[in-house]
């Protein structure tokens, strides 16, 4: 496998800034992870996953707080190894304040036990935190509020395998320019970080045929989640 792919989706992830912060003590380079993000707006002083729900249980960056009835802020280890990471919360996680507990979470586990990826050794979580009124997919200035936390959870996590759930995760995480049809099943690497794009378990409860290519994927997150475990 080759480590980058700048013919399938070269030009696409702009320039990155190398910003200086202290973390742990020592003065090192990091590269905001996402396309777009600025240190700044990605908690920089926050250094563990309980720091950082509390300062996401707390937020009024956006309308969704106001209309959503919990913060799903994201379950799994603090040092997994792999990430999975969908839209936002639906009715059921809004509920239960937790991610991908409905009938597409219930859908995701299968597909994790079926590839041997336990769920209590992934990290699961979604680019906004607050459920969209309706279910409709968040708003460009929503997912910009959030996306902090989001890379605030790539950094501290450093996982090494990065799952993204739909096209968009795949477009706050690949390029605003990711078709998911298009590059799904395809690897990426960025900051060390393998990425994988695959449908979101909900389309295929929308759309059968896009079953046997997510199975596809996930096969080949299998095989790679075995080297790194």
């Amino acid at each position: 496998m080759e480590p980058e792919q700048p013919d399938l989706f070269g030009g696409l992830f702009g320039e990155k800034k190398e910003v200086e912060i202290e973390i742990e003590n020592q003065e090192k380079i990091y590269t905001p992870f996402l396309p777009g993000v600025e240190i700044g707006e990605a908690y920089p002083h926050v250094k563990t996953l309980s720091e950082l729900e509390k300062e996401a249980l707390s937020c009024q960056k956006c309308r969704l707080r106001s209309t959503c009835n919990k913060v799903v802020f994201g379950e799994g280890p603090e040092k997994s190894r792999i990430m999975l990471i969908g839209e936002g919360p639906g009715k059921d996680e809004d509920e239960q304040g937790r991610p991908f507990v409905g009938r597409a979470g219930q859908l995701l586990d299968r597909i994790l036990n079926a590839a041997e990826i336990p769920r209590e050794k992934a990290y699961i979580s979604n680019v906004v935190k607050c459920r969209p009124p309706g279910n409709r997919l968040p708003n460009p200035d929503e997912v910009h509020a959030c996306r902090g936390y989001l890379e605030a959870q790539i950094r501290i996590i450093k996982p090494a395998i990065i799952v993204c759930l739909g096209s968009m995760a795949s477009q706050v995480i690949i390029s605003p320019k990711a078709r998911i049809t298009q590059i799904r099943g395809n690897w990426f690497m960025r900051g060390g970080i393998m990425i994988m794009p695959t449908f979101h378990p909900a389309a295929l409860l929308r759309n059968e045929s896009y079953k046997r290519p997510t199975w596809e994927d996930f096969k080949m997150i299998r095989d790679q989640f075995k080297k790194i475990i």
